[in-house]
């Protein structure tokens, strides 16, 4: 492989996927490192597994949050406004390396070819290759506030929502739908979203929860400090506001809350039902396993899942 052109890990992901199912392919700290060189990335990695796996590939971004990451490579995360408006810039080189045949991108915080002398010449637009084998690409966010929402509006991209509880997911689905509205993007209430809940399957309710409460309990000792507890209380308060509950979560309030489903197979399809017919426009479910649950454990439980609540959700 020359000095010109860029090697492509993605590649050889994209190869693991083809009898396995999907991929994912997403940046959840996009803001660590040069961007010009780490978009482009991006963009071969993604364009090489959609040619690969034959499309079945799904694309995402994240803003990121871990200090300890962003800050030590020079990016500002504690400074929300110019975090938000660097990652803006990123996503703007990421969409226009997908949409335009061939680009010269200057912003306030890149340039893309930089405006440098090579080999006698000066490279004025770029061209990234492979192209995408379907436009537009779908590219997929997980909902973090409300500017996050209307940013997601504003761009065409799709949301992600997992392990909120029944009134946050009702609050987040109904305002990404208002925003896409504002935007000019009419869609059905819940399209172009994924919901995702906790899953775990035994003979009742109380043997599966006695079974993955210790993996849950571990996650959330690390989860719940983070703020990530999208829970409501019955005055309609999210945990960790005045006045609302500030404990780590058992999996009794997650189960109660509707965020983790827990029983034998027709009690979980009744569950994912009871939230996802209130959507006309949902269409994507998410299965959320807890951090640290054996993979021999995980193995049997996506069979399981595949086996006997699947079905029922199957397209007509």
């Amino acid at each position: 492989m020359s000095d010109e052109t860029p090697e492509n890990p993605g590649s050889e992901q994209a190869g693991e996927v083809v009898l396995e199912g999907d991929v994912v392919v997403g940046h959840d700290k996009i803001e660590q490192i040069d961007l010009q060189e780490e978009m482009k990335r991006s963009y071969l990695d993604y364009a090489m597994a959609v040619i690969v796996t034959d499309g079945r590939v799904i694309m995402g971004v994240g803003r990121g949050y871990h200090t300890r990451e962003v800050e030590t490579f020079g990016a500002p995360l504690l400074d929300a406004d110019a975090n938000r408006e660097l990652f803006e810039e990123q996503l703007q080189l990421l969409l226009t390396c997908f949409n335009e045949d061939a680009f010269h991108h200057k912003g306030k915080y890149y340039e893309c070819p930089p405006p440098i002398d090579y080999r006698g010449y000066r490279l004025t637009d770029i061209t990234m290759v492979p192209r995408p084998l379907h436009l537009p690409v779908d590219i997929w966010m997980p909902v973090a506030s409300g500017k996050t929402i209307d940013l997601m509006a504003r761009y065409g991209l799709k949301a992600m929502v997992t392990l909120n509880g029944e009134k946050i997911l009702d609050d987040v689905v109904r305002a990404y739908h208002a925003a896409c509205e504002r935007h000019g993007r009419a869609k059905q209430l819940g399209e172009d979203m994924i919901w995702g809940a906790g899953i775990y399957l035994a003979q009742s309710q109380e043997d599966a929860i006695r079974k993955l409460e210790p993996a849950h309990d571990e996650r959330y000792k690390w989860f719940a400090p983070f703020g990530f507890v999208r829970y409501a209380d019955e005055q309609g308060r999210t945990w960790g506001t005045p006045g609302a509950p500030a404990r780590i979560p058992s999996l009794r309030d997650g189960v109660e809350q509707k965020a983790w489903f827990c029983g034998p197979p027709a009690q979980v399809i009744d569950g994912i039902k009871s939230i996802a017919d209130k959507y006309p426009g949902l269409e994507s479910f998410m299965i959320h396993w807890a951090e640290g649950l054996p993979p021999k454990e995980f193995k049997e439980q996506l069979t399981w899942f595949a086996k006997d609540v699947m079905p029922a959700f199957k397209r007509a």
